[in-house]
């Protein structure tokens, strides 16, 4: 038998982490394993309700609140960070609290460790449930993220962790930052499931395009010399082809490229060891629901 520690970031949906408890004790019901959650309070300004909630599957249900709002990424790499000094454990399997992450899906996930035990298991997404605008950002992040890092990066953060993996990412920066771009980066032998998108249980996406934007530089800052590397070769080629006809328009590539090398660069600096060395003491209190 299995420790496995489920961790899931909220801030202010309590109700759709509720919900979500409820299905992860049904879909647990037939495995084998020890299960817990760890839920990571990112300083909600909405309180937490009282709620009966009948969760005889899980062993123990914890949540860690937080002095300040740190965001989702952050929330994630302190839970790791807490899991890994706190608690006895074998496996982390994070995920969303606002049912995106279907917890249908976590007996697949755990199926594929009797025949990769030390590897971590990714769920990849196939089919995506928000609309045609966020899967066209979507889509685009993929290509320039495989253009210009090499790094094909189809998961989030739903995936089953051995306590292996977990102990390279809390020694990595980019965890800090971008918790696939850093998984990317510390485990290069991955072992892909296919995973449905869910819908939310409840409200709309608390995603802003610009937030969009920066989760996708997150990520590709992770390979930043990649980047600059790739960046610098297109430009070379691309101004050989063009010397003899250059014009104003054949140059915005070159500004284009630019934009996105200072981006890429700016976000980096997000990354910090020292800060998630630290995070615990971030910390206000914990509370025992189980």
């Amino acid at each position: 038998m299995k420790k496995i520690k489920i961790l899931i970031p909220v801030y202010n949906d309590w109700e759709s982490v509720f919900k979500l408890l409820e299905n992860i004790n049904s879909e647990i019901s037939t495995l084998s394993h020890e299960f817990s959650v760890i839920i990571v309070n990112d300083a909600s300004t909405e309180n937490r309700p009282e709620k009966s909630l009948n969760l005889d599957n899980l062993k123990s249900i914890q949540i860690i609140n937080m002095k300040e709002n740190q965001g989702h990424a952050r929330c994630n790499a302190t839970g790791l960070k807490y899991i890994f000094e706190k608690e006895e454990f074998d496996y982390v399997i994070p995920m969303d609290g606002d049912g995106e992450d279907r917890p249908e899906e976590i007996k697949q996930l755990i199926d594929n460790l009797n025949y990769h035990p030390d590897k971590p298991i990714v769920g990849e997404r196939i089919k995506r449930s928000e609309g045609i605008f966020f899967k066209f950002c979507y889509l685009a992040h993929k290509i320039i993220t495989y253009t210009f890092t090499g790094e094909i990066i189809k998961y989030g953060n739903y995936s089953c962790l051995p306590k292996s993996t977990v102990a390279e990412m809390i020694n990595e920066k980019a965890t800090w930052s971008s918790f696939s771009g850093s998984l990317a980066k510390v485990a290069k032998r991955r072992v892909g499931v296919p995973s449905e998108r869910g819908s939310r249980y409840f409200g709309p996406s608390k995603m802003s395009f610009k937030n969009l934007i920066i989760h996708s530089l997150s990520i590709i800052s992770v390979f930043k010399m990649n980047v600059l590397i790739r960046s610098i070769l297109f430009l070379t080629v691309y101004m050989f082809l063009i010397q003899q006809n250059i014009t104003l328009i054949m140059l915005i590539p070159f500004m284009l490229i630019f934009v996105l090398i200072a981006s890429v660069f700016t976000v980096s600096k997000r990354e910090s060891l020292d800060e998630l060395s630290n995070s615990l003491s971030s910390i206000s209190s914990i509370d025992k629901l189980k």
